[in-house]
């Protein structure tokens, strides 16, 4: 593998002078590609159209199994993420990215190829299993640079990032419809030329993300920046392992706070288009829905960035309690303003909980931080990331089961939802309490005591050439 020399971590380190944020455009370059999993739905009814093109026929895949290739995808980020979290660390943002970038992009080769042969096991392995593992790698390699080169504005690094995997959408959804009208003709539907194309702008622009990127040298500080005191909302835990890391109940509490977050938010996303529609039966049509839901995603994209960078002044603790104890409250008097046929504040508030949701994203690798430190934050927010494969399949399912008992027990559609809304505020009111439990990692777990004898944990020794401190560009 020497012809791949120039992806090793020793290969990317940062030189005298380099500009630290020159890497937020190479996390960028990525998120906003792999983001493109929340546009997905966009293929939901082409798919079951491939042989019909204009109407389903006999053969076509039935519309929930075309939904389980975004399903099995996010699943496999979170579990590739968790899988790999740790060989990320010791190989470098650039080898992940680059990997990353040939899953990803070869996933919506091979799925082309499974939807041009009419085989939806091979679509579903295509893009959920390879392209899902490309999402993982995406997801989490630049996220644990940017905290590395940003130590003090972890939460706005973070942010920045990860607002580009929620912006995704944006992006891939127009593309997508552009592509498929372009390649749509007699006898095609034009998604396997799409997945195709698209498969290959994605790849190109992972890869430029990859050359750019680089990594600070050990105990890297900015100009200017003067550590916060420990104990303080905003100083970095003592540096722990992953393997150690979650053998504290920290580490649980926080997958639990993220788990209960992203299934109370799940389970709106999921329903939100008919929720309103049969909320306000006669005033809100389907195109307006499908606005609804755009404006969402906006909500999401501005949350994910304003909410974490706000952390960085208030705390990471703090910022969670008020995603918690807010949410829970919003969540509990929607019901109310459907009765009352409130649209405007009924979209009002679903906008400030989706904010918070997509906040929840971004503000958890700089909890991470906080707690554990830098030395293996990457891996530890992979193995956190477990809760969103898990939350992506408990949300959607519990909001579905519980609006479907309603109805089969004589409640009407637009009263359906109250029950459901009333568990998503007890899940947050839950989540809330998690997050105040949240205490500093006992000092038995920290990388020093380890060291000198209670276990093992990796070095952090700066390889040949490397300064122990560097400063560049605040």
């Amino acid at each position: 593998m020497a012809a791949l020399g120039f992806l090793d971590r020793d290969r990317t380190l940062a030189g005298p002078g380099f500009n630290r944020w020159l890497v937020p455009p190479a996390a960028l370059a990525v998120h906003l590609c792999i983001g493109q999993v929340y546009a997905l739905s966009v293929f939901s009814i082409p798919f079951s159209r491939l042989l019909g093109i204009s109407h389903s026929a006999p053969g076509d895949w039935s519309f929930p199994l075309s939904t389980q290739v975004f399903n099995v995808a996010i699943f496999m980020l979170g579990m590739s993420a968790a899988l790999f979290g740790a060989w990320l660390e010791r190989a470098g943002p650039r080898r992940a990215m680059f990997y990353s970038a040939l899953c990803f992009g070869g996933g919506f080769f091979i799925a082309a190829f499974g939807i041009h042969l009419h085989q939806v096991l091979l679509t579903i392995f295509g893009y959920g299993v390879v392209g899902g593992i490309g999402l993982g790698l995406g997801y989490i390699s630049p996220v644990s640079t940017l905290i590395k080169w940003f130590p003090d504005r972890p939460g706005m690094a973070t942010g920045m990032a990860i607002m580009g995997f929620g912006g995704g959408a944006l992006i891939g959804s127009p593309l997508a419809v552009t592509l498929m009208d372009h390649f749509r003709r007699t006898g095609d539907a034009g998604v396997a030329p799409t997945f195709l194309v698209m498969g290959a702008v994605y790849l190109a622009l992972m890869l430029f993300g990859c050359f750019l990127v680089r990594v600070p040298p050990p105990d890297y500080q900015p100009a200017g920046y003067v550590p916060a005191k420990a104990g303080t909302a905003h100083a970095a835990g003592a540096n722990v392992d992953a393997a150690h890391a979650v053998k504290t109940p920290q580490f649980w509490l926080l997958w639990g706070v993220l788990f209960l977050n992203v299934t109370a938010g799940f389970g709106v996303l999921a329903t939100a288009s008919p929720m309103i529609q049969e909320m306000f039966p006669g005033v809100i049509s389907a195109q307006a829905a499908s606005g609804f839901v755009g404006l969402l995603s906006l909500f999401k994209l501005v949350g994910r960035f304003s909410w974490s960078s706000l952390s960085d002044r208030v705390g990471r603790k703090g910022t969670y309690a008020v995603y918690f104890a807010l949410g829970a409250v919003l969540y509990a008097l929607i019901p109310t303003f459907g009765h009352l046929h409130n649209v405007a504040l009924f979209v009002l508030t679903f906008g400030i909980i989706l904010s918070m949701y997509g906040g929840g994203f971004a503000t958890m690798p700089a909890y991470l931080r906080d707690l554990f430190g830098t030395l293996q934050v990457g891996a530890i927010h992979g193995r956190v990331l477990t809760a969103w494969s898990l939350a992506a399949i408990a949300g959607p399912n519990l909001v579905t089961f519980i609006r479907q008992f309603q109805i089969e027990h004589g409640v009407a559609k637009a009263d359906a939802y109250s029950t459901t809304l009333y568990v998503m505020a007890g899940l947050l009111a839950l989540g809330f309490f998690c997050n105040l439990l949240v205490k500093p990692v006992d000092v038995k777990f920290h990388n020093a005591s380890l060291q000198a004898g209670e276990g093992k944990a990796p070095s952090r020794e700066p390889t040949a050439g490397q300064s122990p401190r560097h400063s560049s560009p605040a």
